[in-house]
């Protein structure tokens, strides 16, 4: 795999207006990154190709939208506060700060399952094995110790430990603590699932490698709720459902893998937890994770709420607490995977492309007036493009010739452009060029419509079920 991927892809997103570093006038901040106007389209489209297959789609899930701010014994019900920990070491000679785990997992790949062991077992690796610091080469290390992730925040004017609130650091706890609320509402019968999307925030040590680790993050997760004797099969059923959706947004089955968690590994509200991951050119690592809670969450939430959160079946009138499968899906990661992924430079035609399905590309088409010092010309396109806008996400670029147009719309994953030149004040046809093999045909333009209605259903990402 290209080694220089990940820094091709960060220049083209800039240069195209995907993505930008986050407050880089100001010199920026860590770990925290913009989408542009092409990155907030791609991102709301793969949002929304989520909610569509995994809500809109099926009769057992009900999507929700918890808030970002919650009463901090949510926090202290779900373990967060005592448990949401990752380990921290610093260099004394140059001050970085990571995790511990990672330093050892990038100095000694061959090494498995790091996570989870005791902080004087890690120190005694990175020891042993004399592991330098990445950032100076020095060998000059201070203790292992644990390290919160939740941010903490103030609610209100006056600054006290009792206003103490977090940020929240997982979709989860909104499901959780809205369970009772849509059982009387809505009155689901299990299985049925409930789900989000949305921003979270975690504290994180280890920063780089562009949206795959970040300060603010999207995630996409939904909490399967069973009954506990099924919890085995749903596990596979959802285990097989999230391949299927990896595949379906073009990646390779050959850069997918799962991976199991050891039980040293395990979050403290899972019983079995495995990750798919994604071969990254720095190695596999995980792009999501299936996570099995058991009855821990809403178990933990009746007992501090003293809130009945049992369901009872209607059916045998048995009253228990659910057990809950949770896939989640960070969407934020996922983007540099699916850049990654569509990246492609045509060393025949020289150019760079990027090959996005097209129901998740930020535009589906572009239009052209083949000269922009032609007013016939640019009122035809025109009226192309406006008409196209009413029902698509479509582009208008008349700046420079044709083959620099071209070239910034194949960078913006744009999957046709569409040219109005002098033929089509002729005969009322528009040249279209397909991105991907660069050929070019000729469609009259009151098809040109239907013709991507077509290409849109038959070139999107593979439809689930279909």
């Amino acid at each position: 795999m290209d080694k220089d991927l990940l820094e091709k892809v960060v220049a083209l997103c800039k240069r195209r207006g995907f993505i930008f570093p986050g407050s880089e006038i100001y010199g920026g901040l860590a770990n925290t990154y913009d989408f542009g106007p092409l990155g907030a389209e791609f991102k709301r489209n793969l949002t929304n190709y989520w909610w569509q297959n995994f809500v809109s789609r099926r009769d057992d899930m009900l999507g929700l939208d918890s808030s970002i701010l919650m009463s901090p014994k949510v926090w202290e019900a779900s373990g967060h506060t005592a448990s949401f920990t990752n380990v921290l070491i610093d260099c004394t000679t140059c001050k970085l700060r990571t995790r511990a785990d990672h330093l050892i997992e990038d100095a000694l790949p061959d090494l498995k399952d790091v996570e989870g062991l005791p902080l004087l077992e890690l120190d005694k690796i990175i020891e042993d094995n004399k592991i330098k610091c990445p950032n100076c080469g020095k060998i000059s290390w201070t203790k292992s110790r644990n390290f919160n992730q939740l941010f903490e925040t103030q609610v209100g004017i006056i600054t006290s430990d009792k206003n103490t609130a977090y940020l929240r650091g997982e979709l989860a706890q909104g499901m959780f603590v809205n369970f009772k609320q849509v059982l009387d509402s809505m009155h689901p019968k299990l299985p049925f699932g409930l789900a989000q999307s949305g921003k979270v925030f975690r504290n994180e040590i280890t920063m780089g490698k562009f949206t795959f680790r970040t300060l603010e993050f999207d995630l996409a997760e939904f909490e399967y709720f069973i009954n506990p004797n099924e919890w085995e099969k749903t596990f596979e059923y959802w285990k097989k459902e999230m391949w299927e959706f990896a595949l379906s947004l073009g990646l390779e089955e050959k850069k997918l893998r799962w991976r199991s968690h050891s039980e040293k590994e395990l979050s403290h509200y899972s019983k079995r937890t495995e990750d798919l991951e994604y071969e990254f050119p720095w190695g596999y690592k995980e792009m999501w994770g299936l996570a099995y809670r058991t009855d821990f969450d809403l178990k933990n939430h009746m007992e501090k709420s003293g809130i009945d959160l049992k369901y009872m079946d209607p059916y045998t009138n048995e009253k228990f607490i659910p057990h809950v499968i949770e896939p989640t899906f960070g969407l934020s990661r996922l983007i540099t995977i699916l850049l990654m992924n569509a990246y492609y430079e045509d060393e025949e035609k020289q150019r760079v492309v990027l090959r996005l399905p097209i129901n998740l590309a930020p535009f589906k088409a572009a239009v052209f007036p083949l000269l922009a010092n032609k007013p016939e010309l640019v009122e035809k396109a025109r009226k192309v493009y406006l008409n196209l806008k009413k029902d698509f996400v479509v582009a208008w670029d008349e700046r420079g010739n044709i083959g620099k147009r071209y070239a910034a719309q194949d960078e913006a994953g744009t999957p046709y452009c569409l040219t109005i030149d002098f033929q089509s004040l002729e005969d009322d046809t528009i040249t279209v060029r397909d991105r991907d093999s660069a050929k070019q045909e000729r469609i009259e333009i009151n098809k040109i419509h239907e013709y991507l209605v077509e290409k849109i259903n038959g070139k999107s990402a593979k439809k689930l079920g279909s």
